[in-house]
């Protein structure tokens, strides 16, 4: 889901994009044990979404229902599985205005998503929204630039105390989502810069 508090501070450009230096500087390693996942469920709107993204969705449908709520199931047969937020862009549904439509919750009551989960068991071809894999990372694009910054949300707080005691910066946290997202080169280059300043 998406927070609007996003924290700008110092940029770093290349390759047609401006990087927060709090990736480099924030530790974070996601703690769910104490967060219970309360970025799935908390927020003013759903998680973004790439109109690749809801082609993928819409495709695999069938298979990630198999792991949703009933809730869940209600509210997207209800309107649709995503929205357009304030900004009129596309993000995914929420049951009764509050966690995303794709929660559902294990044992230790602790928000999964479904369509991780449909993906995992072979019943969806597709992972997850990019935006989701690459939390507390947030991306905006302005003409032929894109802007990658940290989020800062205080739900998050135990993940960078988690991060601290690791010392594992963002970027460090996220290689897979980075990597996914942008390539192997972008991820190189971002490690490079953190040997450097």
């Amino acid at each position: 889901m998406q927070n609007t508090s996003l924290f700008l501070c110092m940029l770093l450009e290349f390759d047609n994009k401006l990087i927060s230096t709090e990736l480099f500087k924030r530790k974070f390693v996601c703690d769910l044990s104490k967060c219970k996942g309360a970025c799935c469920i908390e927020g003013d709107a759903g998680a973004p979404l790439k109109e690749n993204e809801i082609k993928e969705i819409e495709r695999n449908l069938s298979g990630i229902k198999k792991h949703m709520r009933q809730e869940g199931i209600k509210a997207i047969n209800e309107t649709s599985f995503f929205y357009k937020d304030e900004e009129n862009e596309p993000v995914t549904s929420l049951v009764n205005g509050n966690e995303c439509a794709f929660v559902f919750f294990d044992k230790q009551n602790i928000a999964k998503c479904a369509i991780e989960h449909a993906y995992k068991n072979g019943d969806s071809s597709f992972y997850k929204p990019i935006s989701c894999h690459l939390y507390p990372i947030r991306v905006k694009t302005f003409g032929d630039m894109q802007a990658i910054n940290y989020d800062e949300w205080s739900i998050c707080e135990p993940a960078c105390d988690l991060g601290e005691s690791l010392k594992v910066p963002v970027y460090k946290f996220l290689k897979e989502p980075i990597i996914r997202a942008f390539g192997d080169n972008f991820f190189n280059e971002l490690s490079k810069i953190d040997s450097e300043i």
